[in-house]
Order: C-alpha cells, then structure tokens, then sequence
C-alpha cells in the first residue's frame, strides 16, 4: 500500500506474490483497467519479467482483460520500456508489466501504460481502484491470444534510433541481473557490433537480482578487470536502470551516465532545454550542470516525478541517481539497453572512465526496515535526530529521510563534504529510525 493509502504506489502496484499481490487481485486489476480504457476491443500488451510468480499474474490479469471484453496480447518475457515503444508502433490501448523491478524474487508488481505511452495517470489509477470493488462480471468475452515477435520489434526499435552503431567494436561485459533483459540486451549489442560477454543470464524464478545487476554490480566489476574488458553495463530485473563499470571496474551511477550523456547533447546542440534530477542526486553533478549553464530541476524521487518535469518543461533528459534515465525523444520510461547504447554514443570510441565529469561529495545511503513508515517519520526523537545532523553538517552537505515507495523502509541518505562528517550523522539518523521501531514493535 502506497503512503497515501492508494493501492497503486510509485510505480504500479506491489507486493509479495501470493499475498499482497495475488492471483485475484491481478484479476481484477486486469478487468479494472480495461473496463476504464473502454471494455469491449480495447486491446492490452502484457509483459513480465523472469519471476517464478510471473506466469501466475500473468494468466490472472490476461483473465481480466477478457473478462471485461478486451483482447489481452500476451507478449512474454521483456523489459517494462519495451512495453510503451509496442504499444504505440502496434497502436495498442494499453500495456501491462508484470514486475517488481529491482525488488527481490518474492516480490512482483503490476505497472500500466496508457495509449500515450506513459504509464497512468493518477487520477485513472484511481478510477481503477474505484472500480476494484466491484465484481468482474463477463458479459462480452474477450480474447487471449500470443503476440509473436515482441522480442524482434523491440530490437528493431532499437537498432533503427542507434543506426549509427555507438558499440561497434567495443568489448563489453552485461549483466543482465537473471532478470528481463536476459535475451534483449545481449542481442541489441552484438547486432550493434559489440563483443558481448555476459552475467546473470540464466534465469530460475527465484535468482532475478540476486548478488547480481544494477543493485549489486560487485560480480560485474571483477568480471570486467579479471577479463580485459573494456567496460560493462548492469540492468535491473525489468531492464529499466542501468549502471556502469569502466576499465578499472570503477562504479558510474546514474548521476555519472547523466552527465556524459547531458554534457554530449550539450555539445550537439540537441538536450532540448535543461536537465530533470531527483533529491537524491549527488550535489556535485548539479554543480557540474550549472558549471555548463545547463538548468536543472529537482524533483522528489522516482521517476513518475522526473517524467512529469520533464513534460511539463518541455525537456528531453532526466534521471535518478539509481540509473533510471528519461530520454524523451525515444522512450516514455527509463529504458536500459537505451541508456547505455547513448552513454557509447556520448564516448564516440573513447574510454569510459568514472570520476571524469564531476567531483562527488561524499553520499551515504541506508534503508532501514519499519513495521510503519509513516509513524517513524513523524517520531519526534526521528525529527530531533535530523536537527542535529543538520546541525552537524554546518550547510556544508544535505539531509533526506523519505519512506520508500515500493518497501517497507524508511531510506536516509546523507551527503557531506567530509565522509566521516557524513557517516557520523547517517548513524545517528538510523539509529534513531530502528530505536523507534522498537519501541511499537
């Protein structure tokens, strides 16, 4: 449940497979949606990513479709920003993606796009809870039916807007974190000109993001220094985040693909305005962009918030620091194997090195677990510890405690110029948060 008491949260809706999420919710979300959208013909894209609970969703949803008279399209397993490209190039009234993104396995989540390609609106999720209350009843059956060739559309999609081949030549490692980038992304590069070797393409179920992808890149980096390679790039579950390794299997986040990327269409004359980041974004990219006169706008974190400024200004970049980059002039959503296609575009050969754009302070970051985010927050020892680390930090470094959208945490993040400085005060703040915690357990 979102924090608001929605059903759907920052992304979609989720929840553990089976319990929050199940088969019966995902029915009637199927037949929600479609019965909002129009009902009868109305025609629905589904996808999902490697997850055991997947085919369950999958099956339940599809079930709803065509209970309210829709044709629901059943595409298999593909990355979520593979759903709004298909849903416009095949002229589709809405997409669905089964995933939890860079959730563990026992998690799963259903996300929606509308016609437009953008994922809905707020004011039609809640149509759609609204209508959650009522029975599916099928008075006009639809379908359910396969969409062969999903997975070559996508590519083709990809290789048209990268006809230049920014990987031609290049040696890269991808770890596709056993999660729905597993064929796609291996293939989009080698049909570019990479040489491609891979990790976590080997899906069970159970092992998407598991010691593996954009949230655990550690196997990545020994794999591009053990084996030569000239960089690497790690995708999360649903393939919309992407981080990279360099030569020396140095880490480069969001923050620092978005500065190669912004400083690149700079020089083109092509970024289209200014760039869109979020609160969490590490203070030394902002400098940097405003070093080059390029405008910038925070927003709070998620990508919902980094779309809706980008189209709200008229802008064409934006992304968070986990490496869910927007680039509108291709895609509605964070797109991955995109991203990291422009990054090489941005290099035109040269070496990918981290560090080279910005000087980072020093950021820490923690989730800390809570039975109640809400509550936590408003604990008067939570607010009186984030005084002190204000204080502590003298204006020199920045402060965020925000629940989680999609977990059940509460995520800190401290920045400073000093690290101990900044460690200092992230202690003080977790502690704070779990002694709470405690306290209503």
């Amino acid at each position: 449940m979102s924090p608001a008491g929605r059903l759907f949260g920052t992304d979609g809706v989720r929840g553990v497979a089976g319990q929050e999420l199940d088969a019966e919710l995902a029915l009637r979300l199927g037949a929600a949606t479609t019965a909002i959208a129009g009902g009868r013909g109305v025609r629905v894209l589904v996808l999902r990513d490697t997850r055991e609970s997947g085919e369950m969703l999958e099956a339940a949803f599809a079930a709803g479709v065509a209970t309210a008279g829709g044709e629901a399209l059943l595409g298999g397993v593909l990355p979520t920003p593979a759903a709004p490209l298909l849903l416009k190039s095949h002229g589709l009234e809405l997409a669905a993606v089964i995933s939890a993104s860079h959730n563990p396995y026992a998690d799963n989540g259903i996300k929606v796009f509308g016609a437009d390609g953008l994922k809905l609106a707020d004011e039609l999720e809640e149509a759609v809870e609204r209508r959650l209350s009522e029975r599916p009843r099928g008075t006009a059956i639809g379908r359910i039916r396969t969409l062969h060739g999903c997975l070559e559309d996508y590519l083709r999609l990809l290789e048209e807007r990268f006809a230049n081949r920014p990987a031609q030549g290049r040696r890269i490692v991808l770890d596709c974190a056993n999660g729905a980038t597993y064929k796609a992304a291996p293939l989009a590069f080698e049909r570019l000109g990479a040489t491609v070797g891979t990790i976590g393409c080997q899906p069970d179920g159970r092992n998407i993001n598991a010691g593996c992808g954009s949230t655990a890149p550690g196997r990545l980096q020994e794999a591009v220094v053990g084996g030569g390679w000239e960089l690497g790039f790690a995708f999360d579950g649903d393939g919309d985040r992407v981080v990279a390794v360099d030569g020396r299997g140095e880490l480069l986040d969001g923050d620092e693909l978005l500065a190669l990327i912004a400083t690149y269409l700079r020089e083109r004359g092509e970024l289209g305005g200014g760039v869109a980041v979020t609160v969490m974004s590490n203070f030394g990219l902002i400098r940097y962009l405003e070093g080059l006169e390029i405008e910038v706008a925070q927003t709070p974190v998620g990508d919902r918030n980094v779309l809706a400024e980008l189209i709200g200004r008229g802008w064409r970049i934006g992304g968070e620091q986990s490496g869910h980059l927007i680039d509108l002039s291709f895609n509605g959503c964070g797109d991955g194997i995109a991203t990291a296609l422009l990054a090489l575009e941005a290099l035109a050969g040269g070496e990918l090195r981290a560090g080279s754009w910005f000087r980072r302070l020093p950021q820490l970051l923690e989730n800390v677990a809570v039975a109640d985010k809400e509550a936590a927050l408003a604990s008067p020892a939570v607010r009186e510890a984030v005084e002190r680390a204000e204080a502590l930090l003298q204006g020199r470094g920045r402060v965020l405690v925000r629940p989680s959208g999609t977990e059940s945490v509460v995520r800190v993040m401290v920045e400073a110029e000093e690290e101990g400085v900044a460690r200092q005060a992230l202690g003080a703040l977790a502690a704070a948060l779990r002694e709470g915690n405690q306290a209503r357990a």
